[in-house]
């Protein structure tokens, strides 16, 4: 019997509660396809459970980490957890990749703290050091209470981000062991400063990568760059520290490791801990009267109050700041108009938000408080949450790494999970839901970053110079392209030749404005008649969020700016519920800088090379809640340029003649193939629509020919247009395939209707884009997965 036999069958035959109280998925999930909803199951999976696989406990761990870690009923090791503190403990370069809640921290925590117990033993005083470095402040926050917890005899902990006081750094640097901090402090501040902190320097045993999956694309590509930057500062004072990385389950561990820290890494991905069964859904929301579907934002706001209502505590993730307030104001709303649970149960979380209400979430969801929460990937980023019971999923998350980490964000206490991926109305997400295979059963994806690109690459090599002259030594760091990028420098007038090497020679720190993260400027977004500050957006989003006249929500309350000054870093707002959201409206033109790769399919032409591409945001509009739109209105705002990568193709006008689209449909067919080839590009590349833009024109002066294009979103480049080249057959016999087997008339959201369009969908040609592709790949033969 399959499972969704087997649910059909709870549906007809509903048992008992279990005994206990314990957490039933299958009971949960056969409560929400009561009745009618039935149909909107598409597919249900179960995840095995699995049991655990232990080792003893290592002799050699000091025996104050021993006392500390028993004291908290830790006798034994999962098999993972030993073989990565025994590489670690051996001086080997590790990377562990496994699950979840798998125990990754404990694998590197025994060879640190032994290291940093002998250390501080042999020497009488500081001792050994090492570095422990996370993206977020939230994931740096949960590891410096655990290690409070602990109270290891001895050793010094102390965490170093952007809020410590100057007293504080100071005696961090001079007597703490373990360091807790971020790449982006890293490089602005202790790198830079490496000479006041050399006593720490010289003592380094150990450097921990904590989640560095989420280091690709050009983030990635810094934070290569950052890491190697350490490594050489601290061969400057002797020291060669073990770099220990955990990461979520990723294809090809070793290779992001090696590719981050620039030298061999040894990778651990057998998971030994045990693990509960999952029973994971795939649900397509309702159609409408009027032929549409539900919105997925309404879908998943339902699903979660009806968990919420049956005393199961959830986490919603949504793709968006904006769709996370409205999740949580639904669901909200929804307990409210049911009566049976209270609304304040449910809250938002998410980026923007300040220190204190974020923490004040974290601990309400610990204790049970929060019964419902709508997030972004912060949340599955951050927090070590244990014990929820449920997750739902407001339309894929982008890749499936990300869908199998979100979903394990429940049943952290050895308890079943649920979790539900509400389909959007994408055209991935329609996809996937006709291919379930291309979730479970297809290996998760490697994560892409190029740690030579130039755009990246230059920059820390001025920095480096800055730290200690560059030679040509250098390459065992950076790579081949040492010298070659250093003579540019020079020639810009950024470094200087001299016969031992290259100099920086400016008065200024090369790190003041080489940035980690491409957002740009905080604005702080303030409420203007009390001067309350209610959080902070980058300068890039606030463009699109944040404009004069823009609604903007916090915590389910609206607000309405009125002013966005941006050489200040702040937008006004004012309280109140005008009736309507606001949806912005921008233009894109594009110019090829370069093209470093062709191939000829016939009359057209697929390419890949640097672009330029110009943003500017015209204006926005005012949208009832039941899509009519009252009005547009203009904005003056600056343009955003954006050299990266891209990879776009051609046919000549009579090649679509010939495909029968006749001129007055080329736009609406050439834009409509742009928007579903961005839907379909994270099948196949480690990114979601959201990393990646794509303009499209019946004729571009850089090729004389219709044109459509599609770029990261990234200053350089990510790497994902790249693969969009290499697997250009594959991708975009999959996005032709996915348009025509579309129900819909004349193209919807699940097709060619793209979310984050400037132009508000318009032209749209459905079948235009069907005859167009299927023309462009007339002389391929394409095998397409499932």
């Amino acid at each position: 019997m399959s499972d969704h036999d087997r649910l059909e069958d709870r549906l007809e035959h509903p048992s008992e509660p279990s005994p206990g109280g314990a957490f039933a998925p299958a009971e949960a999930l056969a409560h929400l396809t009561r009745g009618p909803r039935a149909e909107r199951l598409v597919h249900v999976r179960t995840v095995p459970a699995r049991e655990g696989r232990v080792l003893p406990w290592p002799d050699w761990v000091a025996p104050e980490v021993t006392a500390a870690l028993h004291g908290q009923g830790i006798h034994e090791l999962w098999e993972h957890q030993s073989r990565v503190a025994e590489l670690a403990r051996e001086g080997r370069h590790v990377v562990v990749a496994t699950g979840t809640a798998s125990g990754k921290s404990l694998g590197f925590l025994l060879p640190v703290l032994t290291s940093l117990c002998e250390g501080a033993s042999a020497a009488g005083g500081r001792g050994a050091t090492a570095l422990y470095l996370a993206p977020t402040k939230a994931l740096g926050a949960d590891q410096a209470a655990r290690l409070h917890t602990l109270a290891v005899p001895g050793v010094r902990t102390a965490t170093l981000d952007g809020d410590t006081p100057t007293d504080e750094r100071r005696w961090i640097r001079d007597h703490a062991h373990y360091v807790l901090t971020n790449p982006d402090l890293l490089h602005h501040t202790l790198l830079p400063g490496h000479e006041r902190w050399r006593a720490f320097l010289r003592s380094l045993r150990y450097v921990v990568v904590d989640e560095c999956h989420v280091y690709r694309g050009v983030f990635g590509a810094h934070v290569a760059s950052v890491l190697r930057r350490l490594l050489r500062i601290a061969a400057r004072y002797g020291a060669h520290p073990t770099v220990v990385l955990a990461s979520a389950t990723v294809a090809e561990p070793e290779v992001l490791a090696s590719t981050l820290v620039g030298q061999p890494v040894v990778a651990v991905t057998d998971d030994a801990s045990p693990r509960r069964e999952t029973v994971v859904a795939l649900w397509r929301p309702p159609e409408l009267e009027d032929g549409s579907r539900r919105s997925t934002v309404a879908e998943a706001s339902s699903v979660l109050a009806d968990l919420v209502s049956r005393d199961v505590q959830t986490v919603c993730f949504a793709r968006s700041r904006m769709g996370v307030e409205v999740v949580a104001a639904r669901a909200r709303q929804e307990l409210e108009d049911r009566g049976d649970v209270d609304a304040g149960t449910v809250a938002a979380y998410r980026g923007g938000y300040l220190p204190e209400e974020r923490r004040a979430l974290e601990r309400a969801l610990r204790e049970r408080g929060l019964m419902g929460l709508a997030a972004t990937s912060a949340l599955e980023l951050g927090i070590d949450i244990a014990g929820l019971d449920a997750v739902v999923m407001a339309g894929w998350p982008g890749t499936r790494a990300s869908f199998w980490q979100q979903a394990g964000r429940a049943g952290r206490r050895g308890a079943p999970s649920l979790a539900v991926l509400v389909a959007a109305d994408d055209p991935l997400d329609s996809y996937l839901l006709s291919h379930p295979e291309l979730i479970f059963d297809a290996p998760v994806e490697a994560c892409v970053l190029d740690p030579e690109n130039p755009y990246v690459l230059g920059p820390h090599l001025a920095a480096a110079a800055a730290e200690q002259p560059l030679t040509r030594d250098d390459e065992m760091w950076f790579g081949p392209t040492v010298a070659d990028l250093a003579e540019q420098l020079v020639a810009g007038g950024i470094l200087r030749r001299r016969p031992t090497g290259w100099f920086w020679v400016r008065p200024e720190r090369p790190t003041d404005h080489l940035m980690l993260r491409d957002a740009g400027g905080p604005v702080q977004i303030v409420e203007s008649r009390s001067g309350r500050i209610l959080g902070t957006v980058d300068e890039g989003r606030a463009l699109t969020t944040v404009h004069e006249g823009a609604v903007y929500v916090h915590q389910g309350q609206p607000h309405v700016v009125t002013e966005l000054d941006l050489e200040a870093g702040v937008a006004l707002v004012v309280t109140g519920d005008p009736g309507w959201t606001t949806r912005a409206r921008s233009e894109s033109t594009f110019t090829i800088r370069s093209a470093e790769a062709a191939t000829a399919w016939g009359a057209a032409h697929l390419s890949t090379g640097r672009v330029e591409v110009t943003t500017r945001v015209t204006s926005f509009q005012r949208v009832l809640p039941t899509g009519e739109v009252l009005g547009q209105h203009s904005l003056d705002l600056p343009e955003r340029t954006l050299l990266t990568q891209a990879v776009w193709w051609t046919l000549p006008e009579e090649e679509l003649a010939l495909a029968g689209i006749g001129e007055e449909d080329v736009p609406g067919a050439l834009h409509a193939a742009e928007h579903a080839a961005i839907g379909m590009l994270p099948l196949l590349a480690t990114c979601d629509r959201w990393d990646i833009g794509g303009v499209s024109t019946p004729s571009h002066p850089d090729t004389g020919l219709p044109t459509v294009m599609v770029y990261d979103g990234h200053p350089g480049g990510a790497g994902f247009a790249r693969r969009g080249y290499r697997a250009a057959a594959t991708w975009l016999a999959s996005t032709r395939d996915l348009v025509e087997a579309c129900a819909c008339t004349s193209g919807c959201p699940a097709c060619v209707q793209s979310p984050k369009c400037g132009s508000g969908n318009d032209p749209l040609h459905k079948a235009g884009a069907v005859a167009v592709l299927s023309h462009l790949l007339s002389e391929r033969v394409v095998t397409v997965p499932g």
